[in-house]
């Protein structure tokens, strides 16, 4: 049977008129690495003070191993719930070497001379601090410093270790360094977790679930995969890095659920199954860029040919989760309708920059391709490959990836895999 160490039932606290948190509940078992994911004012950091009994809720409770520690009539102090915190400035004494920082929990536990030697022993190695014990702070790297921050915090064995956005302070080097480390020591240690981070990629490294919060409650709990692959709300795609947005109303095709925005008719997925309003109401797309495949076509004989709708034949979309650079994929003017494909939207105008018709079946569920025609307006270097920005006919800015750059002014279509649209009503987050 799975212990829990950490529950968290109903949490509600106000300063002043602002209500910081709204009644999050969720359970963490022994070993599990947990982050809390939001943007700035979500919450994340009054549920961690609130765990760490820094702060007092107004009403809900927290238990850790069983027992209530907080509550609106029960605050355990800090020292005494078996729990320690890394901070986001590592809060390392100044004035003590890196032993003596690390011995600082021990020795207050009144460990013997020999235990701490070993236990500190233990953790310089674990760490990789070997040679350093004799130093003082100021004069370790960020990442030395985070590592001992660590140390000291692991010395005592706690039964739950918080994390503060421990790699803010780091350059983006070492942050990406530090988060593979820390997940990889966690889990050799069995560690369990709470880690409060506004990083996407940092929490995806680390999780074994996600708690995503906005405005003081809880969007959405799941697997890191989970959360990425269908983002329950707005907010939390968004947060997830789909970044590309047609706003306008909500329709129902033979294919599914779909948003038409201007000219664009766009099918995706509806998070929870189905659509709670009707036909017509306000609804938003979103996908990501790297989701996006670049189509090049002559759009002026596409749209005007008569004869039958212009379709371009699909190009593998690229996998959910990859960040993989998105290779060019040309097609003639008037490519023609696959075998595999189901009949094209009666008007040729329309198709230009609709869905491609045409479903596949994919484990037992339809996926479309999506078309929008954009012009290309600015491409920008990121190292392996390059961020295009292009420009809907309705005016709707959509970014891009391409292995080479693309000439502003040139004309073509955006590919986007229905499974990778997240349709959510417009209304939803205002």
């Amino acid at each position: 049977m799975t212990k829990t160490i950490l529950e968290v039932r109903e949490l509600n606290k106000s300063f002043g008129s602002h209500a910081a948190l709204r009644g999050p509940s969720f359970r963490v078992n022994a070993g599990e690495i947990i982050s809390v994911l939001g943007p700035s004012g979500c919450g994340k950091s009054t549920l961690l003070q609130l765990i760490a009994g820094l702060q007092q809720p107004d009403s809900g409770e927290i238990r850790l191993r069983g027992e209530v520690v907080s509550s609106a009539s029960k605050l355990v102090p800090p020292e005494k719930r078996g729990i320690n915190m890394v901070f986001q400035d590592y809060a390392l004494w100044p004035h003590m070497t890196v032993f003596e920082n690390i011995a600082y929990g021990l020795k207050r536990r009144k460990a013997s001379g020999a235990d701490i030697r070993s236990k500190v022993g233990e953790q310089l190695e674990l760490l990789r601090l070997s040679g350093l014990q004799d130093r003082l702070p100021a004069q370790l790297s960020g990442g030395q410093q985070q590592r001992v921050a660590i140390a000291r915090a692991l010395a005592t064995e706690p039964d739950l270790l918080l994390l503060d956005e421990p790699l803010s302070n780091l350059d983006m080097r070492l942050r990406v360094e530090m988060r593979t480390e820390m997940a990889y020591l966690f889990r050799r240690l069995g560690t369990t977790v709470f880690h409060v981070t506004h990083d996407p990629e940092e929490a995806f490294a680390m999780a074994d679930r996600l708690v995503i919060m906005r405005g003081g409650a809880i969007d959405q709990i799941d697997t890191p995969q989970a959360c990425y692959g269908l983002p329950a709300t707005r907010s939390a795609a968004s947060l997830l890095g789909a970044a590309n947005r047609l706003s306008g109303g909500f329709e129902a095709s033979r294919y599914g659920a779909a948003v038409r925005a201007g000219e664009s008719l766009l099918h995706g997925a509806v998070p929870g199954g189905s659509w709670g309003g009707g036909t017509g109401d306000g609804a938003v797309g979103l996908f990501r860029p790297e989701a996006a495949v670049w189509r090049e076509a002559d759009w002026q004989a596409l749209t005007e040919e008569s004869s039958r709708p212009a379709v371009l034949p699909a190009a593998s979309p690229a996998p959910v989760a990859s960040a993989a650079v998105l290779s060019s994929a040309r097609s003639s003017a008037t490519a023609t309708l696959s075998a595999s494909r189901a009949p094209a939207p009666a008007s040729a105008a329309s198709a230009a920059g609709e869905m491609a018709a045409g479903a596949e079946a994919t484990g037992g569920s339809k996926k479309v391709y999506n078309y929008i025609r954009v012009r290309v307006i600015l491409s920008s270097f990121e190292g392996s490959r390059w961020r295009v920005l292009g420009e809907t006919p309705s005016g709707d800015r959509l970014a891009f990836f391409h292995d080479s750059p693309l000439s502003a002014g040139s004309f073509g279509a955006l590919e986007v895999a229905s499974t990778d649209v997240y349709i959510y009503s417009h209304d939803e987050e205002r």
